[in-house]
């Protein structure tokens, strides 16, 4: 009995030693540079490695450079923490971050998987954030991969190069970097760390040759130009954009030629004529200076004959994109714009479009003052965010298949409404989404509904099964067709009633992709 009791012993002292070591090996990874050691979830199910470096600092010499391989290291390196964020000032109030940043030593990544061998083979979902390509980091806890990952895939997520820091341009630049090309230096760590996601994802379980990029509004727009870029073909196999794409004037891409005449421009105004002189500068003074005047988007990517050899629309017109199945969407309610009235909005739009103005009212319709709010809604939403994801939707749907959605649940408010401050009306906001896809609800202190988790549950599942096949269904989720003509282009409403219906207002894009019109809004009064 004793011995019996002896032997029961022995085998629970060796099954915590081997638990002890499928954990240890879970939080010690070797990659191509050296090894690192993360973390794992309370319950286990997940292992998290932050702040890898994927690319040498872009400091000194290397600012407005392409990014270089990072040295070699020693040991192991600890990833428990986020790496600090790139340079960017407080542009938007909703963006939190948990990394100890902001710095010009930013070009970090972080890693979350479920996997319990590296011969998991396990779909990866690489994250691109947005903010305008001005501010934004992988450390914001709206973007925690770790409940995603549970779905069974490994999620990646980086920092890219910001505004004056990603973007600047010059002469100068474009003669010593081989490729006669400047700028879109954040673009570029975009290729990089998916690079790095090409040569060491396996280590943690993740099938390099099974990738999707995914990314919302700028980082959305990221994922369009990546689909275009011949630096980046064969990094990935899919692609989900929330809110954006590079097919309309929103976020301008200018000529290599219009970005080195803003840059030359720039540095002579800030008596850093030469390209030694400003990278003599201190990073915070850079800083400073490009965010004077209250111009937070003075800089932003071009079409520089490198990672962009023509302008995005061209390529995509070409069939010369990555023929790579797509997921695309928006949200209801893009971005606010001020209530108009009929006359307001006729007006408008008469000198807006001319002659056209009578076409353009029969699918913006102004009859009353409450079509006239409405087609202003929508118009705006339009000009913001929903006409060029739309543009990029119908574009790919020639060379892959398509899968498009619309988010309409508004989050509740922050506060109860009082007698003086009443509560704003429920709106699917510019972002809402984003904990959503996720399943990061608790990162925003809000009354969530059991609805909420509902769906939140349903839409990174549909995220996850896209990124194992191509394809969101999967059982237990109503079913989201593709969008094709043959099914009347049909569109996967994401609500407490997830619902598939045919695309409404197509008229409206229609228009908007074939009249031209004057640089103002037929809505701004």
């Amino acid at each position: 009995m004793t011995h019996g009791k002896s032997r029961h012993a022995t085998g629970v002292l060796v099954l915590t030693l081997l638990l002890s070591v499928s954990v240890l090996a879970a939080e010690r990874v070797h990659t191509d540079r050296g090894a690192v050691e993360g973390t794992t979830s309370a319950d286990g199910k997940v292992a998290t490695y932050r702040g890898i470096p994927f690319a040498a600092p872009p400091v000194g010499n290397l600012r407005w450079k392409e990014p270089q391989p990072v040295a070699k290291w020693k040991g192991v390196r600890k990833a428990a923490e986020f790496g600090a964020r790139c340079m960017q000032g407080h542009v938007f109030g909703d963006m939190v971050f948990r990394d100890n940043g902001p710095s010009e030593d930013c070009l970090y990544l972080n890693v979350w998987t479920p996997a319990q061998s590296p011969r998991a083979n396990l779909p990866v979902m690489v994250w691109i954030y947005g903010g305008g390509f001005v501010a934004g980091a992988a450390s914001e806890p709206r973007q925690d991969g770790e409940k995603l990952a549970e779905k069974g895939v490994v999620v990646v997520s980086f920092n890219y190069r910001l505004g004056v820091f990603g973007f600047f341009t010059s002469a100068d630049l474009a003669q010593e970097s081989g490729h006669n090309a400047s700028g879109n230096y954040g673009l570029l760590d975009q290729v990089a760390a998916l690079r790095w996601v090409h040569s060491n994802i396996a280590a943690f379980g993740g099938d390099p040759n099974q990738v999707t990029i995914f990314g919302e509004s700028a980082g959305s727009f990221s994922v369009s130009a990546l689909m275009a870029s011949p630096l980046a073909r064969g990094l990935f196999q899919r692609a989900i954009g929330e809110s954006g794409a590079f097919f309309s004037a929103t976020l301008n891409t200018k000529t290599l030629a219009e970005s080195e005449a803003a840059g030359a421009k720039f540095g002579e105004s800030i008596g850093a004529p030469t390209l030694a002189a400003l990278r003599a500068k201190s990073a915070d003074d850079l800083m400073a200076a490009a965010s004077k005047g209250g111009n937070a988007f003075r800089f932003g990517p071009n079409i520089d004959g490198y990672f962009l050899p023509e302008d995005v629309h061209s390529i995509y017109a070409a069939g010369k994109q990555a023929p790579v199945p797509l997921l695309a969407g928006w949200n209801r309610d893009e971005v606010g714009f001020p209530p108009s009235t009929a006359e307001q909005f006729k007006e408008r739009a008469r000198k807006m479009y001319g002659d056209k103005a009578d076409d353009f009212l029969k699918v913006f319709p102004a009859d009353t003052d409450e079509q006239a709010r409405q087609s202003a809604h929508d118009l705006g939403r339009d000009q913001f965010i929903a006409y060029s994801t739309w543009k990029w939707i119908e574009m790919q749907m020639a060379v892959a298949p398509v899968y498009r959605f619309e988010f309409d649940d508004a989050p509740p408010p922050e506060a109860a409404a009082t007698p003086d401050k009443p509560a704003p009306p429920p709106s699917a906001y510019h972002s809402a989404e984003i904990e959503f896809v996720f399943e990061a609800l608790p990162s925003k202190h809000l009354p969530w509904r059991p609805e909420d988790e509902k769906l939140s549950d349903m839409m990174s599942s549909y995220w996850a099964n896209f990124a194992k096949s191509g394809n969101p269904n999967g059982p237990g989720l109503p079913d989201w067709p593709a969008y094709t003509a043959a099914a009347d282009y049909p569109v996967m409403h994401l609500s407490f009633t997830p619902h598939a219906e045919p695309a409404e207002q197509r008229d409206q894009f229609v228009f908007l992709d074939t009249v031209p019109a004057a640089p103002q809004a037929p809505n701004s009064n």
